[in-house]
């Protein structure tokens, strides 16, 4: 029985790490930008002398859906979504070079710019920094401009510029932080001819219809195996008391 109690145990983690997956995958399904987790088995065969007569389960989060979510307008001056496959530069927590699609971007107290969840946008010549301004605007090549406080409002004036690089030729990965970075390490390429759509976001691509269904499977397949346990629990016991000498 042990065997069919060990199978049903790996499945039952593969089905707790696709309901991970998933679950984050609703929780993001406003945020902008967001590229959904994407979870697959795959069978691990145990190691050691004699024949391999035993495989495993064991599913985990392998990448990201990079399809495209819906543009849409929203009319304010600091949103961009990126055009094709270009990332947006930004720094994460941890001070390295990181990728995103989120073009919610903000000035915060200090005059950093940043995307909605607070990482610093970086620009050609660093992190981004707006001055005191009366208007802040980003055109369709990344070009950041200013009305300073108390300016000509027809003579903006250009601050830096949104560093957009291309994934193409490179295996990206995405982190935890729903940010992506260059597998093994590195850095992607500037990409001169990224563009960005001005006042406007990309939606999530999660469809949350389908990735409710998903979770409802990956339960019912939870409360199946955790069955299976059950079943091979009762039939140890019964063959247990069978084989019990009569008193």
């Amino acid at each position: 029985m042990d065997r069919l109690i060990y199978t049903s145990l790996t499945a039952m983690r593969g089905s707790q790490a696709r309901q991970t997956a998933i679950a984050n995958n609703l929780a993001n399904a406003q945020t902008p930008g967001f590229r959904g987790d994407m979870a697959e088995a795959q069978s691990l065969w145990l190691q050691g002398s004699g024949v391999n007569a035993r495989a495993m389960s064991s599913e985990e989060v392998i990448g990201a859906d990079m399809r495209a979510g819906a543009v849409f307008a929203t009319g304010r001056d600091l949103d961009v979504a990126m055009t094709g496959d270009a990332l947006l530069v930004v720094q994460a927590e941890n001070g390295e070079e990181a990728y995103t699609r989120r073009g919610d971007l903000q000035v915060s107290a200090s005059g950093l710019l940043t995307t909605g969840d607070g990482h610093p946008v970086q620009g050609t010549q660093g992190p981004v920094t707006i001055p005191p301004a009366d208007k802040v605007s980003i055109d369709s090549e990344g070009r950041i401009w200013v009305v300073p406080t108390g300016g000509d409002p027809q003579n903006p004036q250009e601050v830096d510029r949104l560093r957009l690089t291309t994934p193409t030729g490179s295996d990206i990965v995405k982190g935890l932080d729903n940010l992506f970075r260059v597998k093994g390490g590195g850095i992607l390429p500037d990409d001169p001819e990224a563009r960005v759509v001005t006042r406007s976001l990309e939606g999530s691509n999660v469809a949350a219809t389908s990735a409710l269904v998903e979770m409802i499977e990956a339960s019912r397949s939870w409360d199946s195996q955790l069955k299976l346990i059950s079943d091979a629990r009762d039939m140890d016991s019964a063959t247990a008391n069978l084989m019990q000498l009569p008193r």
